[in-house]
């Protein structure tokens, strides 16, 4: 499926969403990431986002400027996050202090050749630890990229995409009202 049918299967009321859009994905409207990275970040969020006509869109996308192992090193991204972010979000939120102080023991190899540079890594990261509501990691990332020379503005990059992304996923996901276009059961279809 192409991003256009998504953008297309918009209802009227997203107008905001169409522009923001296109603005986080272009280089232009990303200040201070390139290409590569914007599709990469775009695609990490649209897999924490969780929908998929709209992941298949985005993978299309990023698949433009991304080879089949920089894919696979997003949704190795993608998968980390997804697991620490709860973990971590856990121990930064639960009132009993003792399980910050405890070892994760989660594996994380991946780490160690993601399948993508360390820096779209760090900015996919970010993306997905804001999806997922994770302030500590969050901080992490930020500190990680900042001491990496990655101006505030790349970083702001990051996060809007992944809140435009994700706002795309949840206005996707609303019932339409007769008459007010395709739904997910049509998008899904035209995959």
């Amino acid at each position: 499926m192409r991003l256009e049918t998504v953008i297309d299967a918009l209802p009227a009321y997203a107008g905001d969403l169409r522009q923001n859009l296109d603005c986080v994905l272009s280089e232009r409207g990303s200040p201070g990431l390139d290409a590569k990275q914007i599709r990469a970040v775009a695609l990490a969020s649209a897999i924490a986002a969780r929908h998929r006509p709209l992941t298949e869109a985005i993978t299309a996308f990023a698949a433009e400027e991304l080879d089949e192992r920089e894919l696979d090193g997003v949704r190795s991204v993608t998968m980390v996050m997804g697991m620490t972010n709860i973990y971590y979000r856990f121990t930064h939120l639960v009132s009993n202090r003792e399980y910050g102080g405890l070892r994760a023991g989660l594996r994380v190899g991946v780490l160690a050749d993601p399948g993508i540079d360390k820096l779209t890594f760090e900015l996919a990261a970010m993306a997905v630890s804001a999806i997922n509501g994770c302030g500590l990691c969050m901080d992490s990332h930020e500190k990680v990229l900042r001491e990496r020379a990655v101006g505030a503005e790349a970083v702001q990059s990051a996060v809007r995409i992944a809140a435009v992304v994700n706002a795309l996923a949840v206005t996707l996901e609303q019932p339409r009202d007769a008459g007010a276009g395709p739904g997910r059961a049509e998008l899904a279809g035209a995959a």
